[in-house]
């Protein structure tokens, strides 16, 4: 990669096309699953390589329960073991793992394993790993608003004194910097309810590839395509 390529600090993905992927491929739906894990083990440690700080990935949404029976429990299974691969992933490369979206759904064993996953890694100071899992950003933002709510009831907040940046601060995504460059494989070319509120500023880039195909070069050219855009706000280059 050219040396002079600015790197994003926060990079959002969209990993799609796994179903299609194992279709194309003519095996299981649930192989092109554990084929996205695993492609998603080696975009962590690339994006830890190229300095990116923050990698957000929309791995379970709130309206993916809406599947088979048998398609969401074939993906806890994976995430039960992914989980403990994670864990010695971001062990090795000192990379710290988030978790956002609504808990609250799954498994006890897997809400542990969500715990012991942030716990562990709380104190590496590399890349910050943030996982959505059951995650909608319009569950997120209603979540936020009624914790709103119920501060300004209690006296805490001022109703008043409620700025864009106190309404970040609700957010599951509290502390983080918002995305600069959003990735969406397979082709399709919309958000499906992810980091509405977050990606407001943010740079889009769609490729055709399947998620299990993404790989650094691919990678890499979301990252030239995002040095090439001319960002104007207020008719100012962004600094």
């Amino acid at each position: 990669m050219d040396s002079s390529m600015k790197i994003p600090k926060h990079v959002a993905i969209i990993m799609d096309g796994n179903g299609r992927w194992a279709k194309a491929h003519k095996v299981p739906r649930q192989m092109g699953h554990k084929a996205g894990c695993e492609t998603l083990e080696q975009t962590v440690e690339d994006a830890a390589r190229l300095g990116i700080e923050y990698l957000t990935v929309y791995a379970f949404s709130t309206e993916n329960w809406k599947r088979s029976e048998e398609e969401v429990g074939a993906l806890m299974q994976l995430f039960r073991f992914y989980a403990k691969r994670l864990l010695k992933i971001a062990t090795e490369n000192n990379i710290r793992v988030k978790m956002i979206g609504e808990k609250s759904r799954f498994a006890p064993d897997l809400k542990e394993a969500i715990e012991k996953l942030e716990t562990l890694t709380e104190e590496n100071t590399g890349l910050t790993f943030v996982i959505a899992v059951n995650y909608g950003s319009r569950d997120e933002m209603i979540r936020g608003v009624r914790k709103i709510i119920t501060d300004v009831s209690e006296g805490k907040l001022n109703a008043a004194d409620v700025t864009e940046s106190t309404f970040s601060s609700y957010l599951d995504t509290a502390g983080m910097p918002d995305p600069d460059l959003m990735i969406r494989t397979s082709g399709e070319e919309r958000l499906s309810n992810f980091l509405l509120w977050q990606l407001a500023y943010t740079e889009f880039y769609f490729t055709d590839i399947f998620w299990p195909d993404f790989n650094r070069a691919e990678l890499e050219k979301a990252i030239a395509y995002y040095n090439g855009r001319d960002r104007r706000f207020g008719g100012r280059n962004e600094e």
